[in-house]
C-alpha cells in the first residue's frame, strides 16, 4: 500500500530502479532497503539479524558519537567499559527486568567443550552488571553522583529485522546514573532528554516530541520513562532516543546502598537513557527522497563534493584544481571530497552522490577554471548556480546552514500536517488508517490501550510534557475510547511505530 492509498505500480520507473532506488510512493520499505544498501551505509552479515556498518554509514555513527560524547563529557558524565557477557542471574534479579528482556535473550552455555555451571547472556543493556559494580563502589552520599556511560553493542533477538532500525546487535551509548535522591535522579533525567531533543533539532534536523510513556509502554523495571518520537515520510513514529527513572529497584536488587548525610542506609536513585544507531534510520526516512539519502549538513560525513569535469588529456589537471578548491573550503572547515574516479561517466558520479545525500556538488570543468566559475548544485532543491569561484567558497557555509534549516522546516511541516485531532473512536481509526499520528484523551486504562493496538495497531507514542516544542498544550476531555474521563490533563499522541 502506498502514501496515498493505492497499490503502486512496481514495475513503474524501472530507470530509477536500475539507477536509483524505488520510489516512496511505490513501496517505501522497498525504498528504504534500497537506500541503506546503495548508499553504501550497510550490509547484510553472515550472521542472522545483524548487519555490517559500511565506511560511509560508520562516518556517519562516528559523528554522531562525537557530537554526543563532547556533550556527555561537558555535562560531568564519565566513560567507562563493561563486559558483553552478564550472569544470568544478574537478569533474573529484577522481576520486571527478566519479564521485559526474557525473549530477546542470547545465552551462552559453553566456553569450548565444557558446559558453564552458569550462563551467561550477551548483555541486553547493562543495568544489572553496572549495579554489580556500583555495590562495591558506593559507601557515602559524598560518592554521589555516579555518572558514567559507555559505548558500545547490546544484543536483542530479532525475528524481522531491518537495518538500523531492528537488529539483532545494534550500537549505542547507554548511560548510567545514581543519585542521593528522587528529585536529582529525575533532574538527570529531563536534562539528557532536552539534550536529546536538542541534538535531534540542531544537528539532525529532526522534529521530535518529548513526552512521558504510558505505564504499558515503559522500560522494563523504570518507574518512568521519557522518549522522544519523531515521524517518518510514511506516517510512522520511531521512537528516536529514551530516558529512564528507574527509583530504587535495581539498587535494591544489587544492594546499592549509602551512608546518608544524616548517618543513615539508603539505597541510591539510578536512571539509564540511550539513543542507539536506529537514529540512522530516523535520519534516513525522515529526510530521503525519490533520488535516496538527503544528509543534514551539521552530520553529513561528506558536506561538499567536488566533481571534476575533464576529458583523458585533461582530467588529471582538473583533479589537481578541485583538489585546490577542496582545500579552500577545508581550511573554512567544510567537509569536502573530491571525486577522483576516472572511466566512471559524470551522470553516474551525480546519480550516486545524489543517492548518498551529499548537500553540495560542484562541477569543475576547464571552461569553468577559465572563467574562474563552479557550478554549484544543493541537493535539497536540485537548483543550479554558476558562480564565481571565491563567492562559492567564502558563501558555502552560508548555503549548508540554509541548507539545514530548509530539512528541518520540511520535516516539521510534514509532522504537523499529518497529525490530527480526535474525540471517538471511528475517527480514530479512520486517521491510523490514513497514516497519521492521533492526539485524542484517553484514561490511562492499559486495557484500553491493549485493545487499541489489537485492533489498530497504533500504541501510545507519549504524552508529550508541559514544556515540550510539540503538542504541548493543557486540555480537560473524555477517553476517545471508553468514554470515560480523560487521564493526563492533556491529548496524548498515538500512531503506529517501527
Amino acid at each position: 500500500m502506498t502514501q496515498d492509498g493505492s497499490k503502486g505500480n512496481k514495475g513503474q520507473d524501472k530507470k530509477a530502479q536500475q539507477y536509483g532506488v524505488t520510489p516512496q510512493s511505490v513501496d517505501f520499505n522497498d525504498w528504504y532497503n534500497e537506500v541503506v544498501k546503495k548508499a553504501d551505509l550497510a550490509d547484510n552479515s553472515p550472521v542472522a539479524g545483524a548487519m555490517v556498518v559500511k565506511p560511509y554509514g560508520s562516518a556517519l555513527w562516528e559523528n554522531i558519537v562525537r557530537w554526543l560524547d563532547d556533550r556527555f563529557k561537558a555535562t560531568g558524565h564519565e566513560s567507562l567499559i563493561f563486559p558483553t557477557l552478564i550472569p544470568m542471574n544478574f537478569i533474573t534479579r529484577e522481576a520486571d527486568h527478566v519479564e521485559g528482556f526474557a525473549p530477546e535473550l542470547f545465552t551462552v552455555t559453553k566456553i569450548g567443550t565444557e558446559d558453564l555451571a552458569e550462563p551467561y547472556v550477551m548483555r541486553p543493556t547493562s543495568e544489572t552488571i553496572i549495579g554489580h559494580m556500583w555495590s562495591g563502589w558506593l559507601n557515602s552520599y559524598r560518592d554521589l553522583p555516579f555518572l558514567h556511560y559507555q559505548w558500545g553493542s547490546v544484543f536483542r533477538a530479532e525475528l524481522r529485522t531491518k537495518a538500523f532500525l531492528r537488529t539483532s546487535e545494534f550500537y549505542w551509548h547507554e548511560g548510567h546514573t545514581a543519585h542521593v535522591d528522587e528529585a536529582e535522579a529525575r533532574a538527570e533525567v529531563r536534562m539528557i532528554l532536552d539534550l536529546y531533543h536538542e541534538f535531534c533539532r540542531d544537528v539532525l534536523a529532526l522534529p521530535v516530541v518529548r513526552g512521558e510513556k504510558s505505564a504499558s509502554e515503559r522500560f522494563a523495571g523504570a518507574v518512568a520513562t521519557y522518549s522522544i518520537e519523531g515521524m517518518m515520510r510514511d506516517g510512522k513514529a520511531l521512537q528516536s532516543g529514551t530516558s529512564h527513572y528507574l527509583g530504587q529497584a535495581f539498587s535494591k536488587a544489587f544492594d546499592v546502598k549509602f551512608q546518608t548525610r544524616e548517618q543513615k542506609e539508603d539505597y541510591a536513585h539510578t536512571t539509564s537513557w540511550a539513543i542507539s544507531s536506529r537514529i540512522i534510520g530516523a535520519l534516513i526516512m525522515t529526510h530521503g527522497d525519490d533520488a535516496g539519502l538527503m544528509m543534514p549538513p551539521n552530520i553529513a560525513p561528506i558536506q561538499v563534493v567536488i566533481v571534476p569535469v575533464g576529458r583523458k588529456d585533461n582530467f588529471d589537471e582538473m583533479v589537481a584544481e578541485g583538489e585546490r578548491l577542496a582545500a579552500q573550503l577545508t581550511q573554512n572547515g567544510i567537509r569536502v571530497k573530491v571525486d577522483k574516479r576516472d572511466g566512471v561517466t559524470n551522470g553516474f558520479k551525480y546519480n550516486d552522490w545524489e543517492l548518498k545525500g551529499i548537500p553540495v556538488r560542484i562541477e569543475l570543468g576547464p571552461r569553468d577554471l577559465e572563467a574562474g566559475v563552479v557550478v554549484v548544485k544543493n541537493r535539497n532543491s536540485g537548483e543550479k548556480q554558476t558562480l564565481e569561484r571565491d563567492l562559492a567558497v567564502g558563501g558555502m557555509q552560508e548555503r549548508l546552514d540554509g541548507i539545514q534549516a530548509w530539512l528541518l522546516k520540511r520535516a516539521t511541516d510534514f509532522m504537523l500536517e499529518n497529525t490530527v485531532t480526535v474525540d471517538n473512536y471511528d475517527e480514530f481509526k479512520a486517521a491510523i488508517e490514513d497514516g497519521k499520528w492521533v492526539r485524542a484523551f484517553h484514561c490511562g486504562d492499559p486495557e484500553s490501550e491493549k485493545a487499541i493496538k489489537d485492533e489498530t495497531k497504533a500504541t501510545v507514542r507519549n504524552v508529550p510534557l508541559d514544556d515540550a516544542e510539540f503538542f504541548a498544550e493543557r486540555e480537560e476531555g473524555v477517553c476517545f475510547h471508553t468514554g470515560k474521563p480523560a487521564a493526563y490533563g492533556k491529548r496524548i499522541l498515538f500512531g503506529r511505530q517501527y
